[in-house]
């Protein structure tokens, strides 16, 4: 098995390991290396990691579930947690768009709540990973849809895949409306699948602005496989309690901090204030 053959199964191997302690709040060292047919020692391994990443506790023979940890979800759950507070950064983040922009929109639950806000931009280019949102889009004449080939994962109805960073890597876009799963001041933008943080690694790399969208929930959180550094962020839309520990650090960082639910949403954006005016 080659190095890269062998880096994804490992990372297949540990996913389903997540998976499985979601289910059942607990896994053995024992089942586990019967279960996957490797030693005891690969999956202590295999442990010693997700503690290091936040994911689990572990405890003698085995680890328990880190409820704190950002874990995968499907669309469907998503969409149901936080549901206003998210409706209005759409809204604000939307506000961003201009007429003419080429943008990109990850998948997930806020950048889907965009799609409604989009409806009166002239000449836009919207490239996508999600199913759903390119298929609201294609409802309006006057944004051409590009949508990225590969493998579709059904929980979530978004495309990863080689294909899928192969084709963003031929373009360039003005905008990325980055969706994310935890955000951490030490482990940066994170997201619970390796091959969607492979994907949205190729969206920042085809955008010039890099956008987050957020609700505060998600700050202090940390999950399984990174996507960036703090750093390399261009604004974050979020709403207003964000930890005041977050705000100051991400400003002294240059980043343009919007917080959703303290704008009358006029449609005017000043990069210099910390809200949409």
């Amino acid at each position: 098995m080659d190095n890269e053959s062998q880096l994804i199964s490992t990372v297949t191997r540990r996913e389903k390991i997540i998976e499985l302690v979601c289910d059942n709040g607990s896994v053995s060292v024992n089942k586990l290396s019967q279960l996957f047919s490797v030693s005891t020692v690969t999956i202590r391994n295999d442990l010693s990691h997700l503690e290091n990443k936040g994911c689990v506790f572990r405890y003698y023979g085995g680890a328990v579930l880190n409820k704190q940890f950002a874990f995968d979800k499907s669309l469907q759950f998503k969409s149901g947690i936080n549901s206003s507070n998210k409706n209005i950064i759409a809204q604000c983040a939307a506000e961003l768009v201009q007429d003419g922009d080429r943008i990109i929109l990850d998948s997930g639950s806020t950048t889907a709540l965009m799609v409604p806000y989009l409806k009166n931009k002239r000449d836009l280019i919207v490239m996508t990973n999600a199913l759903n949102i390119a298929y609201d889009l294609a409802t309006n004449t006057d944004i051409d849809v590009l949508i990225a080939g590969g493998n579709v994962r059904k929980n979530t109805y978004s495309i990863t895949g080689p294909t899928t960073e192969q084709l963003l890597s031929m373009y360039h876009f003005n905008k990325l409306f980055l969706g994310i799963d935890g955000i951490d001041l030490d482990a940066g933008i994170t997201t619970a699948n390796f091959l969607e943080a492979t994907v949205n690694k190729a969206m920042c790399h085809a955008s010039q602005q890099i956008i987050a969208i957020t609700d505060s929930t998600k700050f202090g959180r940390k999950s399984f496989c990174l996507i960036e550094s703090i750093e390399n962020i261009d604004s974050l839309i979020t709403d207003s309690h964000i930890p005041d520990n977050y705000l100051s650090a991400l400003q002294e960082k240059n980043i343009t901090i919007i917080l959703a639910d303290k704008t009358d949403h006029g449609g005017r954006f000043n990069h210099k204030n910390t809200r949409c005016n």
